[in-house]
């Protein structure tokens, strides 16, 4: 098995961090791969904020029921659509969505852990606000970044046979034995 696929079959969310600092060396890393990531006319709609600074993070801490999660974290990638480079915004958003994967995996191969926050989505306003982000961009997620606790993550996934149909929606794929 490739590395890549690997990589994304052990990847984890990770919630719990060291308190060793993350190298400006990875972060940069981490962003080259985000915008990377594929998006329709290679338009590139995303801007990333990387928040660094404790009093920043214990702000954002407050603006989700996560806040263990954001205050053990090293580094925050807060991940904005950027509306004026936008052309389509369900394409955009889709776009985004692979610059965040593309930051996770790299967050693995970095030997980091990560975890996507998408319920601080509910307090947009207060998090713009906080990171002085102009109206004209919406939040699309924050990344918390740090060191892994070593522990033991398990996940789970549904069968490909529950996901997945062959030419037409409820006649099962066969190949998902």
């Amino acid at each position: 098995m490739s590395t890549t696929i690997e990589t994304i079959l052990n990847r984890r969310s990770v919630r719990e961090y060291t308190d060793e600092t993350i190298s400006e060396k990875d972060i940069n890393t981490i962003l080259d791969c985000a915008r990377w990531a594929p998006s329709g006319l290679n338009n590139q709609p995303w801007k990333f904020i990387v928040i660094q600074d404790e009093n920043t993070i214990t702000k954002l801490a407050q603006c989700t029921h996560y806040s263990t999660i954001v205050l053990g974290s090293k580094v925050l990638i807060a991940v904005y659509l950027d509306n004026a480079e936008m052309y389509h915004h369900d394409k955009d958003v889709m776009a985004i969505g692979a610059a965040i994967q593309n930051m996770l995996l790299a967050c693995v191969e970095l030997g980091l852990g990560s975890v996507w926050l998408g319920e601080i989505l509910k307090q947009e306003e207060k998090v713009s606000s906080i990171l002085e982000v102009p109206e004209s961009y919406e939040l699309m997620a924050v990344i918390a970044i740090g060191k892994p606790v070593e522990k033991e993550r398990m996940s789970s996934r549904k069968s490909i046979a529950e996901l997945t149909f062959e030419n037409k929606f409820g006649k099962k794929w066969i190949g998902s034995n």
